[in-house]
């Protein structure tokens, strides 16, 4: 395929925009060429600026969980703009969205939106530094929570060393309260516990990790995480910002029956429109301002044209009781149709997948943590994601992320992608 537009678009935007894009994964660093600019989509497809229409397994990064230009959620959001798009007051809406939202999710009574998953991460960890009145929290190897200081944290040299930034700007002042734990590890995170004795305000984790690939708990992690936190007064903090909405109607807490103390939303909660939201139990939310010493805002929040696409969204969801079986049929029929083919390659691989979120790593070992998957093979993952673009297929581009499907796949789309992946497979060294 011709990419000669989207290469003229990425040199102008490299002129007057940061690397030339928005958010650093869509700039092909990890996969090298020239970023696919997107024109147009619908359903299960997207239109580039050059013409080529391609399968889309990225899905927004997640929120397109029903597909591209959803009819409800675009008649939503034009029904409401012509209303006003924003009035910095309350509206009606609001409510309606939040009453939705906690119906559907268990262990929940108020919920916050904000606009991004980063502010909703953010929030929900000044929410329990304020809560606990303890500074310190762990977090995870290779789990992304947006681009907070406390978050942009690389690992010590082990169990009871501090953090340290790995991005200029962030303070170690900063770092030092941020501790590093391995994910699936717990007698990890039980080193990091008792070397830090009644500090730790919470735990924070994808508790489906998205952002080294798809990454499931192992049997037992999460249950083990919910006890060390009961045990020592921490505060369990789900960052579903991916899984929310996507892998159950109210999320992992809903699949793995887990109880999360605070929970972070994203991606499908605005139908694809920029939202994030937190939620916990009454006690927790009623620290936070304006009938709390918790202080968080923002002018934006509750947008109307957010809250109209997530509510048609969510709606939609709590409707239809075939949609998330759906998908995770769909999904694992994608699985067995790219293991038979891997198998068949000779290629070194695994695939990890749970509900609709699936990833392949080019890798013979188990992919459980970050560790493991950067054993990945990234040559062979950038000769894949090339050769499947040039067969029409758009892929994540970078082997540390998750695909997501979304429901307007047909089972045709899924053979073409099985089709193609055979022979991609057979041109990689």
């Amino acid at each position: 395929m011709l990419y000669k537009r989207s290469s003229a678009l990425f040199k102008m935007a490299e002129q007057v925009i940061p690397g030339g894009v928005n958010s650093p994964v869509r700039a092909f660093g990890a996969v090298g060429g020239t970023p696919v600019f997107a024109k147009s989509a619908k359903g299960a497809y997207i239109t580039d600026e050059d013409g080529n229409r391609l399968i889309d397994y990225i899905s927004s990064w997640g929120p397109m969980i029903l597909g591209h230009a959803y009819q409800p959620v675009v008649n939503a959001v034009i029904e409401k703009a012509q209303l006003g798009t924003s009035f910095g007051m309350p509206t009606e809406l609001e409510t309606k969205i939040a009453e939705l939202a906690v119906s559907m999710v268990p262990n929940i009574d108020k919920i916050r939106f904000v606009n991004s998953g980063t502010e909703a991460c953010m929030s929900a960890v000044r929410l329990a530094r304020g809560f606990t009145k303890k500074d310190k929290i762990i977090k995870f190897a290779g789990c992304y929570h947006g681009h907070s200081d406390s978050f942009l944290i690389q690992a010590g040299s082990g169990a009871v060393t501090f953090g340290t930034p790995n991005s200029p700007g962030v303070t170690q002042g900063t770092a030092k309260d941020t501790l590093l734990a391995r994910y699936n590890d717990i007698e990890n995170v039980k080193a990091i516990i008792e070397a830090n004795k009644s500090d730790i305000a919470c735990i924070i984790i994808e508790p489906v990790a998205g952002n080294m690939g798809c990454i499931p708990p192992k049997e037992g992690f999460l249950e083990a995480l919910r006890g060390l936190c009961d045990t020592n007064q921490i505060l369990l903090v789900f960052d579903e910002v991916m899984t929310g909405f996507r892998l159950a109607k109210g999320g992992v807490q809903e699949l793995f029956n887990i109880k999360a103390d605070i929970v972070c939303f994203g991606k499908v909660i605005g139908g694809g429109l920029p939202v994030g939201a937190f939620a916990a139990r009454n006690e927790i939310m009623d620290y936070l301002a304006p009938i709390g010493p918790v202080y968080q805002a923002g002018t934006l929040s509750g947008n109307p044209l957010a809250m109209a696409a997530g509510y048609a969204m969510l709606n939609a969801l709590n409707n239809d009781e075939t949609i998330f079986k759906s998908l995770n049929d769909k999904t694992a029929y994608l699985h067995e149709g790219l293991e038979k083919v891997l198998n068949s390659s000779g290629i070194d691989y695994t695939i990890n997948r749970v509900g609709s979120m699936i990833s392949v790593h080019f890798s013979e070992v188990s992919v459980v943590d970050f560790e493991t998957a950067a054993k990945g093979n990234n040559d062979q993952f950038k000769q894949f994601f090339h050769g499947m673009l040039n067969e029409g297929i758009y892929l994540p581009p970078s082997a540390f992320e998750s695909w997501f499907l979304n429901d307007a796949l047909s089972y045709e789309d899924i053979d073409s992608t099985i089709s193609a992946a055979e022979r991609v497979l057979k041109t990689i060294q």
